[in-house]
């Protein structure tokens, strides 16, 4: 079975299966999601009126038995950041697609009416179909109500109601094995398939498998690029306290950015470590190690209960335990999983809104240190798309505006994550060079700048950020072209059998040679491309920058400001 594009238009309501052009082939995940965008996307074009198109695909190896290969790219122009995005998340639908033989697809105008949509993937197509059930339903109750309409083994993408009020914090949510959601949080995403009147996919593969040209040599790749990951100490630390090992790591450092970037250590940091949130887990009977898709052999997910020992999130990371824990002053880990919970349910990136939290407690809508505050406006503002949950639903810079606040930690109008670009230097070469706003994931220097990982360059100098900032950037795109978990990288950084035994599995899944060079020339490729549409789309040099209280506002406890000059910065783009 050939691999189709199945492109969807809403405002003719039909669909078409296409063959791949050949400036596609190679591509996947990532790689051809901002190839889509940047070859089809009119650049200034309105991101929620029909001339933006949703581009789903999922990676080069998605849909095989490589471990941590089940991550989903979606992309599109964003709505909260007006360049070209790229989200990925876990889940089942990636895996689930490849096997449908669906290389992208490509969700493209407006439907006139009122009418909400679903769409039906299988290896023949699309169906559209007219969703009067669970248009104005929040996630949870969409995937409780199509366990009973659907087969169990379907995949499920969807919007909750943040996106179908097309707020710019609104993310996608994928079902996870479990049943539970995973997210494609940052950029907004969520409000594009909303303005296409789309509430959900759901993916049957039928009897559709993977083809691999090469499963012998397929599988001793596997083999060996499995034990480098799980043999890595951080895969090993993730596995036992989850991304929330990071509290205590980054506090520690001094870069953990609390009460909206006003200090880089946070007095109620252990009450909210992955140690803490671990011996939480353990008592109450949740889960410590679970895999947000089938064949994560890291599981640095969990399943969280609460007080009475019932369910009450999964996937409670380190983003999102400090958006709602530190920045905005909270110590109350059962406060900061009902929020969670209540984004989950919405249809909420857990970055962006936690972070506008933040700036809201500096305006004094709420005191620092409120999570029952926060739960509050989550259930009775934002959920009701009322004046103030608009302005939050809309993220931190739109706080920020409406409020007057000048300390609004954002980049290309998106929030900033976990970790204080003036005392994690490399992470704030990443924030202000990154294609697609403030984005930890686009380059995680925290990997040698903390956890020295591949090396060491000093956090707190200037020198060699830029160098490390664009060699994680470049490998990063290549990555998220695969369907890989970014957390692959750590093993990759430190065991020399990583990358070769990754790029070993794509030869032998199409029959192919590629090198090393190739893969770092892929991940340009993807940078300039992404480039390219944001300058055709009116950004420059000067949206590249950090906001300027980190200039002037040294960070307790180092005492530390942001330093890097224009051209510094503007040197990351020689290659």
């Amino acid at each position: 079975m050939a691999d189709k594009i199945f492109r969807i238009n809403m405002t003719t309501l039909s669909t078409t299966v296409e063959d791949i052009p050949p400036a596609w082939a190679g591509h996947g995940g990532r790689g051809l999601t901002s190839t889509i965008v940047a070859a089809e996307v009119p650049p200034t074009c309105h991101p929620l009126g029909p001339n933006n198109k949703l581009v789903i695909a999922p990676g080069l190896l998605s849909g095989t038995p490589a471990a941590n290969s089940g991550r989903l790219s979606i992309g599109a122009k964003s709505p909260l950041t007006g360049t070209i995005k790229e989200s990925n998340a876990g889940g089942t639908a990636a895996q689930l697609l490849a096997r449908c033989g669906c290389k992208a697809i490509i969700l493209e105008g407006c439907p006139a009416g009122d009418s909400w949509y679903n769409l039906a993937v299988n290896p023949d197509g699309v169906t559209i179909n007219i969703e009067s059930d669970l248009a104005g339903k929040g996630n949870f109750e969409l995937i409780n109500t199509l366990a009973n309409r659907l087969s169990s083994k379907q995949g499920i993408i969807t919007i909750g109601l943040a996106g179908e009020m097309k707020m710019t914090a609104a993310n996608i949510s994928i079902k996870d094995p479990d049943g539970h959601l995973r997210s494609a949080g940052r950029g907004g995403l969520g409000a594009v398939m909303g303005s296409k009147r789309v509430k959900f996919i759901s993916i049957d593969p039928k009897d559709g498998k993977v083809a691999i040209a090469d499963p012998e040599k397929f599988k001793a790749a596997n083999k060996i690029f499995s034990k480098a990951l799980v043999d890595h100490p951080v895969s090993q630390g993730l596995g036992q306290y989850g991304t929330n090992v990071l509290v205590n790591i980054i506090n520690e450092s001094g870069g953990l950015p609390t009460r909206n970037f006003t200090a880089g250590q946070f007095a109620g940091h252990d009450k909210i470590s992955g140690e803490t949130m671990y011996d939480k887990i353990m008592e109450r009977g949740g889960k410590p190690k679970h895999g947000c898709h089938p064949g994560c052999v890291i599981q640095c997910s969990q399943i969280y209960n609460d007080i009475n020992k019932n369910y009450k999130t999964s996937g409670f990371e380190y983003e999102s335990i400090w958006a709602m824990g530190a920045d905005c002053g909270v110590d109350n880990l059962d406060h900061i999983a009902e929020a969670d919970s209540l984004m989950d349910d919405l249809g909420l990136d857990t970055i962006e809104t936690s972070v506008a939290m933040g700036v809201a407690m500096e305006a004094g809508v709420l005191a620092f240190g409120d999570g029952a505050g926060i739960c509050r406006i989550l259930k009775d503002e934002v959920g009701k798309g009322t004046g103030l949950g608009r302005i939050i639903g809309g993220g931190a810079a739109s706080v920020g505006r409406a409020f007057g606040v000048t300390r609004v930690p954002v980049v290309k109008n998106q929030a900033i994550p976990a970790y204080d670009p003036r005392s994690i230097k490399g992470m704030g070469i990443t924030y202000a060079t990154s294609t697609q706003g403030a984005d930890h994931t686009m380059g995680y220097s925290v990997a040698t700048n903390i956890l020295k990982v591949g090396g060491s360059v000093d956090p707190l100098s200037k020198v060699g950020q830029v160098e490390l900032s664009r060699n994680l950037q470049i490998a990063t795109a290549a990555i998220d072209s695969t369907g890989m978990c970014l957390f692959i990288a750590f093993a990759a950084l430190d065991d020399t059998t990583c990358l070769p035994a990754l790029i070993d599995m794509i030869n032998a899944r199409f029959g192919i040679n590629l090198t090393g060079d190739d893969v770092v020339n892929l991940g340009k490729y993807i940078l300039k491309t992404e480039k390219a549409f944001n300058e055709a789309a009116g950004f420059t040099k000067a949206d590249d920058r950090l906001p300027e209280f980190f200039n002037y506002e040294p960070l307790p406890p180092h005492n530390v400001v942001w330093d890097f000059t224009g051209e510094e910065i503007d040197s990351f783009w020689n290659f």
